[in-house]
């Protein structure tokens, strides 16, 4: 890359073939009196180009959400980066307004994260991924064979035994009956429960814990992988079973290996199960419910109740104004003030005692209310 931005034959509006070299990483000022041409230089050429050629750079998918500009009127630019622009005038002190959203370098941020970015849970940190049918049948078709496995063409080869199972019920207390029987009658043999794998004609009888968690998985089938293309569709069809049974989550159990393999095919945490929606240009905008912070909208600020300055004056009773915020209601509005007078007398206090002498539990009562209980004064 050029040190120099190198611009010749500028012509937009009343640039008369302007040759010009601007140094690259520093700090220029364009300055000149009125009509001479600066914002033609800074906003019509330069700006334009430069915002021109990276948009133009952008697949055909990307380019409809955005407005191209027109090429500018000029023989040549070299040395030209991707450029934003603020118009001072433009300035919004709306908290929604940032620099991002001003000069819309926003929109190609959020039309970036979501085509490249890669969603994590919110919960473990773990990376969540997707994959079809046919990828998961691919990649454990693709698994090395298993010196623990059976042999075949006179032990020239040791093939992978594997279970496909499907997750019925995930960390859950007091599972009912009812759950095996239902699997029972769809024709399935086997259910692992907790780990343990057992014969659902043998486990419809198990009495269930309210106290205790439980994670049910029903047996699709076992595969053994020796390579046969028979052998290829029986994974397949097991593997469907088991995303629409698992609501797309498939566990893969390898006899030769400890442990499972879960695969999935939505934005699902299996460690938490958690379910991730689709990544969408909305889901990085403050702006939009979709994106926004579920707990300051979107504005970076969190509004509470500041407990010292509403109890600005601790000598103070409720009556002479001790609560700050109500000393204008309570002169206008009565009804409010016989509210208060109801809940003082069904909590045991009196508007006439200082505010540093009532309890915490009274205070708390003042400010958030008395919850879900009514009661008749």
């Amino acid at each position: 890359m050029s040190e120099k931005i190198i611009i010749r034959g500028a012509r937009a509006n009343n640039l008369k073939n302007i040759d010009i070299e601007i140094p690259r990483n520093k700090l220029v000022v364009v300055t000149g009196v009125s009509g001479s041409g600066k914002s033609s230089l800074a906003f019509d050429t330069i700006y334009a180009e430069g915002q021109r050629r990276y948009l133009e750079s952008l697949s055909s998918y990307a380019r409809q959400f955005l407005e191209i500009k027109e090429k500018p009127d000029v023989d040549y630019i070299e040395g030209l980066s991707p450029t934003i622009a603020i118009d001072q005038r433009s300035v919004s002190r709306n908290p929604r307004s940032t620099v991002g959203t001003i000069t819309e370098i926003y929109d190609l941020f959020r039309l970036l994260f979501s085509r490249i970015g890669h969603p994590h849970c919110p919960v473990c940190g773990k990376e969540v991924g997707r994959q079809t049918v046919d990828e998961i049948v691919e990649q454990i078709w693709q698994w090395p064979a298993s010196s623990a496995g059976k042999q075949k063409n006179n032990g020239s080869r040791k093939l992978v035994n594997v279970a496909v199972l499907a997750p019925i019920v995930r960390e859950q207390k007091g599972v009912s009956r009812k759950v095996l029987d239902a699997l029972y009658k769809a024709d399935y043999f086997q259910v692992r429960i907790n780990g343990q794998v057992s014969d659902l004609i043998d486990s419809r009888d198990m009495r269930f814990s309210a106290e205790t968690i439980y994670n049910i998985e029903v047996v699709i089938d076992r595969v053994l992988l020796d390579g046969e293309q028979e052998t290829k569709k029986q994974l397949q069809e097991a593997i469907k079973v088991a995303a629409d049974l698992g609501d797309g989550t498939i566990i893969i159990n390898r006899s030769d290996k400890p442990g499972d393999f879960a695969f999935n095919q939505y934005y699902h945490c299996p460690v938490c199960n958690i379910e991730l929606p689709e990544i969408e240009p909305r889901s990085f905008s403050f702006n939009s419910p979709f994106g926004a912070c579920s707990v300051c909208s979107g504005l970076g600020v969190k509004q509470e109740i500041d407990e010292d300055l509403i109890f600005a004056n601790g000598k103070l009773t409720i009556a002479q104004g001790g609560i700050k915020p109500w000393v204008k209601i309570f002169a206008n509005q009565k009804a409010y003030w016989r509210v208060l007078e109801m809940v003082a007398k069904k909590y045991k206090f009196s508007l006439d005692v200082p505010l540093e002498e009532l309890t915490k539990a009274i205070r708390k009562t003042i400010l958030y209310g008395t919850g879900n209980e009514f009661f008749d004064v």
